[in-house]
């Protein structure tokens, strides 16, 4: 069987950890070139020469997503070092989580520039070289915080909920021009981040048991699983799915009590 991404280029933001990691690997071992985009210069050169290691090729390229000129800059890089674009996934991502009325204004910034305005920034810098080819696709990385409201977790919900939207909007506004944008909405999964909110309570493990009986699977989901559907998004496999978001967090979202 043909690799899925054969002679495909691809671009990944937060490509250092987490899902963004379990995607790069993926794409990787599916044909795909990549650039691997990270805010850490040195975690994204760390898993371009993992991957140079095993026979694949990657360049690791270093930006701030929520700054425009920064992800300009990296983009230009990564269309030189890869020749095209093909492919877009906007991974990069932050937890903000905090009271509404105790939130600075700094947060507040940082929370949309990061998860919002970033996965702008980086589609704004490929757009025209895709639009040129008459060929792309971007998957978006939201959130199951874009479908539903988790008290004590504002403001991340609004910035998930905006990507959501730039998803469909973006989606519908370039599909006759060959360009399809979709978006994943992971639930819980087992990044880092959710290993360190574990860590940090007084009993890692009854937490981590907690949060898995509250999923119909009885399982916390994995950002292997979530890989998989960004590449399905990302092959032509996809071809007739457009301006779409995708739920993975194992049915959690459908119940009606908790």
């Amino acid at each position: 069987m043909r690799p899925r991404l054969e002679n495909k280029t691809a671009l990944i933001t937060g490509a250092a950890s987490g899902i963004g990691s379990a995607i790069a690997r993926l794409f990787a071992r599916e044909g795909a070139v990549l650039a691997l985009l990270d805010v850490d210069a040195a975690a994204a050169d760390a898993l371009a020469c993992e991957l140079a290691g095993t026979g694949h090729h990657a360049v690791a390229v270093q930006a701030d997503v929520s700054k425009a000129d920064d992800v300009q800059r990296a983009v230009a890089h990564a269309k030189q070092a890869l020749g095209r674009i093909d492919i877009l996934v906007n991974g990069a991502g932050i937890n903000v989580f905090r009271d509404p009325l105790s939130l600075s204004d700094a947060d507040w910034q940082l929370n949309l520039g990061v998860n919002l305005q970033g996965a702008w920034h980086c589609a704004h810098a490929v757009l025209p070289s895709m639009l040129e080819a008459g060929y792309g696709h971007i998957v978006n990385i939201a959130s199951v915080h874009g479908h539903k409201i988790i008290p004590g977790c504002f403001p991340y919900p609004v910035a998930k909920h905006g990507l959501i939207g730039l998803t469909r909007a973006l989606g519908l506004e370039y599909a006759a021009r060959g360009i399809r944008v979709n978006s994943i909405s992971p639930g819980l999964i087992l990044t880092p981040a959710a290993e360190r909110y574990f860590q940090s309570c007084p009993d890692p493990d009854a937490e981590r048991r907690r949060q898995a009986e509250l999923l119909p699977c009885k399982r916390i989901g994995t950002p292997d699983e979530v890989a998989y559907a960004a590449l399905f998004l990302a092959s032509d496999e996809a071809r007739f799915i457009n301006a779409t978001d995708l739920l993975i967090d194992g049915g959690r979202s459908q119940l009606y009590h908790d």
